[in-house]
């Protein structure tokens, strides 16, 4: 079964930190191409940081200096080490990666961000 599995969401005070992280399992999925994306109720999801095969990273103005996206092929697993969090960044955080030309997104994790 080709599934990736979102973890490291939780509630932080505002100006803090988390780290997520997301494992892919099953054969022919990786993070080749991976994104983390975000959404609040009610809302369209938004992507917050990619990476490239090459390694190239692109991030949302949002979340620009903040948020760093990572990978390590070995475990087959996606980061986002989020820094400096704000109220505004309280989302479900998605993670995706690519089977074959298909994205495969998790279930989502709770990131909740009080002042």
């Amino acid at each position: 079964q080709v599934q990736v599995v979102e973890s490291g969401g939780g509630l932080v005070q505002a100006g803090g930190s988390l780290k997520l992280s997301c494992a892919a399992s099953g054969r022919g999925v990786s993070f080749d191409h991976g994104g983390w994306y975000r959404q609040a109720p009610g809302k369209e999801r938004e992507l917050a940081a990619r990476i490239t095969p090459g390694g190239q990273t692109n991030y949302a103005d949002s979340v620009k200096d903040r948020f760093t996206i990572s990978r390590d092929f070995a475990r087959k697993t996606l980061y986002l080490q989020m820094n400096s969090l704000k109220p505004e960044d309280t989302d479900v955080y998605y993670c995706a990666g690519v089977y074959g030309s298909v994205s495969v997104f998790g279930q989502g994790t709770q990131v909740t961000v009080y002042s």
